[in-house]
């Protein structure tokens, strides 16, 4: 029996990876191949679909714009969380877990809640349609999921750190940067990752206040409809496409994640 152990992960993990496997396949079909038969492999092979893509200034620059407003949601959700965390980390106020567990609500909100309001909000103020726009609304959620996750982990750091770095003469800005954010480096990787993956799949938002400028893939994938139907092999081509910036941040945080999962709020 102990020699089986293997059989069950290995199954799990294949079952997994058949609907990825099944996306990639079908990018290298034609949409008569997809809807003609059932072929585990691609009978006709082509890159028409990726050549669409990356020819295609619709497709191309789809991805551009949510890469730029997804990194820019990355960067003011783990900034502004960072001090937030700390706050709730160290310190007691009033209402003060009030204060986080209403923080945490903002999560839990779905987001068709905020649409129309971001959406007259941000056109009254000239910023609809634009890469800002969309990240600004991300934070919203992402935030309060970055302060949870680094509050985790900075209460996890001995106070003792802190009075020690004060004792040798740091001011308080050049010991958070020099000593207590390398010492929480897992946290803001950890944290840095969630809002990265919530802010590249989430659709209604970045829909809806976005037109043509900052349009993202998401949104040109839900527009492939023509006369003769959907074109299947170009949208799973561009699903295939939107994995990779997923899997190229999972590589880099990896590390990072596994001590999440083992120290933090993860």
């Amino acid at each position: 029996m102990r020699r089986l152990t293997w059989l069950v992960p290995t199954i799990y993990i294949l079952f997994l990876m058949l609907p990825i496997y099944w996306l990639v396949s079908m990018s290298f079909k034609t949409t008569n191949e997809i809807l003609g038969s059932f072929t585990l492999f691609p009978q006709s092979f082509t890159l028409e679909n990726y050549r669409v893509i990356f020819t295609d200034p619709t497709w191309y620059n789809g991805y551009i714009n949510s890469l730029i407003y997804v990194s820019i949601n990355t960067v003011l959700s783990v900034c502004i969380a960072l001090p937030a965390a700390y706050a709730f980390s160290r310190y007691r106020f009033l209402g003060d877990k009030h204060l986080f567990f209403w923080l945490l609500t903002n999560r839990m909100a779905p987001a068709a809640v905020f649409a129309l309001p971001f959406f007259q909000l941000y056109s009254a103020i000239g910023i609809f349609d634009t890469h800002l726009a969309v990240a600004l609304a991300h934070t919203l959620f992402n935030v309060p999921l970055a302060v949870w996750i680094l509050e985790g982990f900075m209460s996890g750091v001995p106070k003792q750190l802190d009075e020690t770095a004060y004792i040798d003469g740091y001011s308080f800005p050049n010991f958070f940067v020099r000593i207590f954010v390398p010492t929480i480096a897992a946290g803001i990787g950890v944290a840095a990752f969630f809002c990265f993956m919530f802010s590249w799949v989430e659709l209604l938002l970045a829909k809806t206040l976005t037109a043509v400028a900052a349009k993202p893939i998401a949104a040109t994938m839900t527009k492939t409809a023509s006369s003769s139907g959907y074109e299947l092999g170009l949208l799973a081509a561009a699903g295939t496409l939107t994995i990779i910036p997923g899997a190229i941040v999972i590589y880099f945080v990896r590390n990072y994640i596994a001590k999440g999962f083992a120290l933090g709020r993860v």
